[in-house]
C-alpha cells in the first residue's frame, strides 16, 4: 500500500528496497514533524459524537475518527478513553484525519512471512468482492473469504470495499503466491479484549446502564458496555412477574444494579428492584395484626391462597383460616385466582418476608352469638356434615357444628355406628342439649325430638285412669310394670300387699299366651283373677291407677287398682 495519502510523504522507495529499509528511511526523513503518519501517537478522545469521535493528539488541531473505525460501532467510547492512532492526513475542516491501531502495511514476502509466523495483526484494504470473499490488499493479493470477514450478509461484502480493515495471515505460500487473511479473528480478539477490561472495571454495588439485547423466560441479557449481565425474572420487579417480556423489550435502555461479579465464569447479575425500596422495610408498620386488607388472588394452592398487598408483597391465607367450618376444604372450593377478597391481618414476620392472613376472622366469629342463637332446649336443624364410630356432625349455621352422639340418634332401637341410619348431606331435626361457647362444642339429640311409645301413652292418658300391666320386677315394696312396648311405669306396692292374703302359689305363668291377656285386659281393664286378691308378684298381670305423668321425665307413677 503507497504512501501517497500520507502529508508530505517522500518519494516512493524503489522497488528492490524492503518494507522495513523504506520504513525506517520516511520515519528518519519525519522525525522533526510531529504531524507525521510514520509514527504512532496517543489519543485521549475529548468529544464523542453522533458520527465521529475527536481526540487530542497533542497537535494543535484535534484528530478525528469514524465511530465505524471502533468496535462495536464505538459503543462505549467516552471522553477521557485513550488510544493508539497515527495520522492519515487531514480533512477540509482541518481536522487530522486519524487511523486506529495503525499497523505498516508489508509490501515484501519477507515482511509477510514475519507476520504469519508471529501471528502478529496487519493492515489491508479491500480491494473487490469476488466468489467466495474479497480480494484484499497487504501489500500483495490476498484472498479473505467470507466466512471470515465478519459480515453477516452478502450485501455487507460491498460495504466493506475500500475500506481498510486489520486482518491476520492464516496461510501463506510464497512460491504460489497464496495469501489468505482473516479479519473475523482480529474483530472477536478485540472483542474479548474489550471485555476483559470491562469486566475488571465493573464493580459490585455500581449503578449501570445498559440495553436489552435478548428475553428468555427466566430473565433477560443486557448489554452493559461490551459485556452483558443477566437481569433475572425475580430481579426485575418487587412485584411478582411470570415472563419478563410482559414488562421488557428488546433495545430498551435501563438502569440496573450490579448485584454479582464472577471473573472466572465471565458472569455479572444485574437486578433492577434493587433500585427500588423494598416494601418488607415497612410491612410490618403498614399492616398491624387484626387490621384488614384487600388485595387479588394471585395463586392457589392446596394449602392455600396467596394475595397481592402491594407490588412485590403477599399474605398468605391458609386452607384452615377460610372457613369456620370444622370440615377442612381445598383451597380452590373458596377462592380462585384473581378474585379480589377482604382478610384480616394474622401476624406479619419481616425475616421471613411472610404475612399471615385470615379469610373467616374478616367474616366475624360464628360464635359470638352461639349461645343466643341456640340455647339449651332450643331446636335446630341442618345437614350432616360428616359421620364418625361415636356420632355424627350437624352444621347448625356457616361455622358452627354440633355432635349427635350415637346414643342420641334413636331411643326405638339400637344403634352400632350412626351410619346405618345416617348420611353426609342429610338434613336432620336435631335438640341443643348443652353448649360450650369457649371450647365450640354443642351437645346435640335426635331421638329426643321423636315421639315414642311412652310419649304417646302419655299424651293418651291421664291421672286416674285404670289400666293393665304386666309387673317385670318387685323389690323392696316397689315394681316395675310394663303397660305397653317400651312404656315403664314404677307402682308403690308394700303397704297394699300387707293388707291382701296371700293366695296359694301358681305355677309359672304361660308366656305362650300372655300377650294375648295383656291385650284383652289392657283393652277392658278387667281384674286379674276372681274375687279374691292375688299377692303381687313378677309376671303377674294387674289392674293399676295411673297416679301421675310426667311428660318432662318421662316418668309414669301406679297404684294397685
Amino acid at each position: 500500500m503507497s504512501n501517497a495519502n500520507i502529508p508530505d510523504s517522500p518519494s516512493t522507495p524503489e522497488s528492490n528496497e524492503s518494507f522495513a529499509d523504506a520504513l525506517s528511511q520516511y520515519e528518519h526523513s519525519h522525525s522533526h514533524k510531529r504531524e507525521d503518519g510514520g509514527r504512532q501517537l496517543e489519543g485521549i478522545v475529548v468529544t464523542v459524537t453522533a458520527e465521529s469521535v475527536l481526540l487530542d493528539i497533542g497537535f494543535k488541531t484535534e484528530g478525528i475518527l469514524p465511530l465505524t473505525a471502533f468496535p462495536r460501532g464505538g459503543e462505549g467510547v467516552k471522553s477521557g478513553d485513550k488510544f493508539p492512532v497515527t495520522v492519515k492526513g487531514r480533512d477540509p475542516e482541518g481536522y487530522y484525519e486519524l487511523s486506529l491501531f495503525k499497523v505498516a502495511q508489508p509490501t515484501d514476502w519477507t515482511s509477510l512471512e514475519k507476520a504469519f509466523a508471529e501471528k502478529s495483526t496487519i493492515v489491508g484494504t479491500v480491494t473487490a468482492v469476488i466468489k467466495g470473499g474479497v480480494s484484499v490488499d497487504v501489500g500483495v493479493r490476498a484472498f479473505m473469504p467470507a466466512s471470515r470477514s465478519g459480515a453477516r450478509e452478502a450485501a455487507d461484502l460491498e460495504k466493506l470495499v475500500g475500506e481498510e480493515i486489520r486482518c491476520r495471515i492464516i496461510k501463506l505460500d510464497v512460491q504460489d503466491e497464496d495469501v489468505v487473511v482473516d479479519r473475523r479473528i482480529v474483530a472477536e480478539e478485540e472483542e474479548r479484549s474489550v471485555r476483559e477490561q470491562r469486566y475488571s472495571e465493573v464493580a459490585e454495588g455500581a449503578i449501570v446502564t445498559g440495553v436489552v439485547r435478548s428475553l428468555t423466560d427466566y430473565g433477560a441479557f443486557v448489554d452493559i458496555g461490551g459485556v452483558d449481565g443477566l437481569l433475572h425474572v425475580g430481579d426485575i420487579s418487587w412485584a411478582r412477574i411470570a415472563n419478563p417480556a410482559d414488562v421488557l423489550v428488546v433495545g430498551q435502555e435501563i438502569e440496573a444494579k450490579v448485584l454479582k461479579v464472577d471473573s472466572e465464569k465471565r458472569r455479572i447479575s444485574l437486578g433492577m428492584k434493587q433500585l427500588q425500596p423494598d416494601p418488607w422495610d415497612s410491612a410490618a408498620a403498614k399492616y398491624p395484626a387484626n387490621s384488614r386488607v384487600r388485595g387479588p388472588v394471585t395463586r392457589v394452592a392446596e394449602f392455600g391462597a396467596f394475595v397481592e398487598l402491594e407490588p412485590g408483597l403477599e399474605g398468605l391465607i391458609h386452607v384452615s383460616e377460610m372457613s369456620w367450618t370444622r370440615k377442612m376444604k381445598k383451597a380452590n372450593t373458596i377462592v380462585t385466582p384473581g378474585e379480589t377478597v377482604e382478610a384480616v391481618v394474622l401476624g406479619v414476620d419481616v425475616a421471613q418476608r411472610r404475612i399471615s392472613l385470615g379469610l373467616k376472622q374478616a367474616l366475624g366469629d360464628p360464635w359470638e352469638d352461639a349461645v343466643r342463637r341456640f340455647p339449651v332446649g332450643s331446636e335446630a336443624e341442618g345437614p350432616v356434615t360428616s359421620i364418625m364410630k361415636f356420632g355424627a356432625f350437624v352444621q347448625l349455621a356457616d361455622g358452627i357444628e354440633g355432635l349427635v352422639h350415637v346414643s342420641e340418634i334413636s331411643a326405638e332401637k339400637r344403634i352400632n355406628h350412626p351410619q346405618d341410619v345416617l348420611k353426609s348431606g342429610q338434613v336432620v331435626k336435631v335438640l341443643v342439649l348443652a353448649i360450650d361457647r369457649e371450647k365450640r362444642q354443642l351437645r346435640l339429640s335426635m331421638k329426643q325430638l321423636i315421639p315414642t311409645g311412652l310419649d304417646e301413652y302419655i299424651v293418651e292418658h291421664k291421672p286416674g285412669d285404670i289400666v293393665t300391666g304386666r309387673i317385670v320386677e318387685e323389690s323392696g315394696g316397689r315394681a316395675r310394670v310394663e303397660l305397653g312396648e317400651g312404656v315403664l311405669a314404677t307402682c308403690q306396692i308394700a303397704a297394699q300387699s300387707a293388707a291382701q292374703p296371700e293366695a296359694p302359689s301358681e305355677s309359672k305363668a304361660d308366656l305362650s299366651s300372655l300377650s294375648a291377656m295383656l291385650n284383652a285386659r289392657w283393652k277392658g281393664g278387667a281384674p286379674a283373677g276372681g274375687s279374691k286378691p292375688e299377692a303381687v308378684r313378677a309376671g303377674q298381670i294387674r289392674s293399676f291407677r295411673i297416679v301421675s305423668l310426667d311428660p318432662a321425665s318421662k316418668a309414669i307413677e301406679l297404684e294397685l287398682a
